[in-house]
């Protein structure tokens, strides 16, 4: 895992609305999107991304997913990656168990006490090749309370 600061770019493609509560079950909508997304981009040789953005809250909320490729022209209706800092996890293998075991050293890292937190803007999935795929995950500084430093309340407002 390392950093990557990223410029602004756009996905376009298919959209759905999800939670990781209902991709729990057999219920769940990335497959089939997919599944869609797939059948429809038979011999794609461009990046493929998979776009996280829309977050209700955080790891229990709604977020909407995007299957797509990048926008070519600014009039493509298509789904904003924002500029920032991210967290890259590898993805080598074969898709999808490649990508599974990715989001669980995602969750794992974020389980444990970082010096960022998850900034629930936009993440994306980058598919460059048939075995070999990464998860960015946007981060941002961990905000220091008066609690989390341990110093009294007027310390630290300082």
């Amino acid at each position: 895992m390392q950093k990557a600061n990223i410029l602004q770019f756009s996905v376009r493609g298919a959209s759905v609305r999800t939670s990781n509560k209902a991709e729990m079950g057999s219920a769940g909508k990335i497959p089939s999107l997919w599944g869609q997304f797939y059948a429809s981009h038979v011999n794609q040789t461009t990046p493929i991304y998979g776009v996280y953005s829309d977050y209700e809250s955080d790891a229990n909320g709604e977020f909407t997913v995007t299957a797509g490729t990048k926008a070519i022209n600014a009039q493509e209706e298509s789904v904003c990656i924002k500029s920032g800092t991210y967290l890259v996890f590898p993805a080598n293998g074969v898709i999808p168990a490649a990508i599974i075991d990715a989001w669980k050293a995602v969750w794992k890292h974020f389980s444990n006490t970082q010096p960022y937190v998850r900034a629930y803007e936009t993440d994306f999935e980058e598919y460059s090749g048939p075995e070999s795929a990464a998860i960015y995950i946007g981060i941002k500084e961990k905000q220091l309370t008066s609690q989390s430093s341990g110093l009294p309340s007027a310390a630290a407002d300082l």
